[in-house]
C-alpha cells in the first residue's frame, strides 16, 4: 500500500509503544511523533529509552514519555499500576502498538531449553495480553482509538518458542478484533507482519544475511501510521504484509 500520512495526523493523541529503544517501535514512537502525538515509549532498556526521547526532542516532536519495564519479569500487579499511572498523567489513551518481542534461541523441541521457553512466553505472549487487558480502560476513553500488532510466521522446524509465541499473538489479535467490533467499541485492532527489516531480531536469527540488502524499519512506517492514524478507522481485524 501506498500512504502519506498529513503532517498533524496524530495531533493530539496519546500512543504507548513497546519496545520503543530501537528497531520497529524506535522508528514508530519517532514517526509518531513526527505527526503531533505524543508516545509514551515503553520497553526494558531505559537508557536506550532516553536516547529516542532526546531524538524526538531534537527533531521538534510533540512531548513523549519514558515507561522502563521488563516484561520477562513483570507481574499482574505491575501492568494494573501502569494503567493507574498512565490514568493519572494522561486520562486516556489513543494508541497501543505492541511490538516488543524476544527470539529465544533455535533448537528441536525435544532439545529446547524449559526456562527459555517461558521467558519467550512471557514476553511475546503473556506480556501482551496483560499489557492490554490492563489498558483497554483507558483505550475505550478515545473517540477513536487503535491497537496495532507487530505479527511474525514461524512455523516450521526450529522456530520453537518463538513461533509458537507468534502464532499465539495472532489468535489474540483476531479474538481481541472480533470480539470490540461485536460490543462496537471506538478500539479497532490490526497487524502488520513484516518480511525483511534490519533489526536486531532479524539479524540474530539470519546472521549470514547481509544488512545492506534488507529494508530499514524507516522503510515499512506509512503501513504503522496508516493503521495508528484515523484514516484508517474502518479497517478493523486486517493483517498488512511489508
Amino acid at each position: 500500500m501506498t500512504y502519506s500520512a498529513d503532517p498533524s495526523a496524530l495531533h493530539n493523541k496519546i500512543i504507548l509503544v513497546t519496545g520503543a529503544g530501537d528497531g520497529i517501535g524506535k522508528a514508530a514512537a519517532k514517526a509518531y511523533a513526527a505527526h503531533g502525538a505524543s508516545v509514551i515509549l515503553c520497553g526494558k532498556n531505559e537508557k536506550s529509552l532516553n536516547a529516542v526521547y532526546d531524538e524526538i526532542e531534537e527533531t521538534g516532536g510533540a512531548q513523549a514519555a519514558v515507561l522502563a519495564i521488563d516484561f520477562e519479569t513483570a507481574i499482574p500487579q505491575d501492568y494494573k499500576n501502569l494503567a493507574t499511572l498512565l490514568e493519572n498523567e494522561f486520562g486516556k489513551l489513543d494508541g497501543l502498538l505492541i511490538n516488543a518481542g524476544w527470539l529465544g534461541h533455535s533448537a528441536p523441541v525435544a532439545q529446547y531449553e524449559i526456562e527459555t521457553w517461558f521467558k519467550v512466553m512471557q514476553i511475546n505472549l503473556n506480556a501482551p495480553f496483560l499489557l492490554t487487558h490492563h489498558l483497554l480502560p483507558l483505550l475505550n476513553k478515545s473517540e477513536s482509538a487503535s491497537i496495532v500488532f507487530t505479527l511474525d510466521e514461524k512455523d516450521s522446524a526450529y522456530w520453537g518458542a518463538y513461533g509458537v509465541s507468534k502464532a499465539g499473538l495472532s489468535s489474540f489479535m483476531k479474538i481481541l478484533s472480533d470480539e470490540l467490533d461485536t460490543i462496537s467499541s471506538p478500539v479497532r485492532v490490526n497487524g502488520i507482519k513484516p518480511d525483511k527489516v534490519r533489526t536486531k531480531l532479524y539479524m540474530r536469527a539470519y546472521p549470514g544475511e547481509d544488512p545492506n540488502t534488507i529494508k530499514k524499519p524507516d522503510d515499512i512506517m506509512e503501513q504503522y501510521l496508516y493503521l495508528m492514524t484515523d484514516d484508517s478507522a474502518d479497517t478493523h481485524g486486517s493483517i498488512i504484509e511489508v
